[in-house]
C-alpha cells in the first residue's frame, strides 16, 4: 500500500505539488518513484534496528568512539542506532494504521 497519494482530480503531483506533464509516462515514472520512496523509507527503521544488534554483539565501534572507561551507557553507537531506529518508524505506525482501519471498515 502507498504511503503517498495522488491528488483528488486523479492527476500525478511533483514533489512541489506542481502537476507532472507529458501523459501516462510521467505518471507511470511517478508512481514508481513513489513506490520506491515507500519502500526506502520502511527498510530505515529495521535496517537501524540490525545495526544496533550487530554493534552490541561486536563491540564495534564504541571502543573507537568512547575516550574514558567509565563513559554513560547512553553514550556509543548501540543508542545511537536505536534512537535512529525510533525516529524512522514512522511509515511502520502509518502502514500499521492504515490496515487497521481497512480492517476495521470491512468488519462495519
Amino acid at each position: 500500500m502507498p504511503l503517498h497519494s495522488d491528488r483528488p482530480n486523479g492527476r500525478s503531483t511533483a514533489g512541489d505539488g506542481s502537476a507532472v506533464a507529458g501523459g501516462a509516462s510521467a505518471g507511470a515514472a511517478s508512481a514508481a518513484a513513489r513506490g520506491i520512496a515507500d519502500w526506502l523509507s520502511l527498510a530505515a527503521a529495521p535496517t537501524f534496528a540490525i545495526m544496533a544488534l550487530l554493534t552490541a554483539a561486536t563491540g564495534g565501534a564504541d571502543m573507537i568512539c568512547s575516550s574514558t572507561q567509565d563513559a554513560s551507557p547512553l553514550n556509543g553507537m548501540v543508542p545511537m542506532y536505536l534512537l535512529m531506529a525510533a525516529f524512522h518508524s514512522a511509515p511502520w505506525l502509518k502502514l500499521v494504521s492504515s490496515r487497521g482501519q481497512k480492517m476495521e471498515r470491512s468488519i462495519v
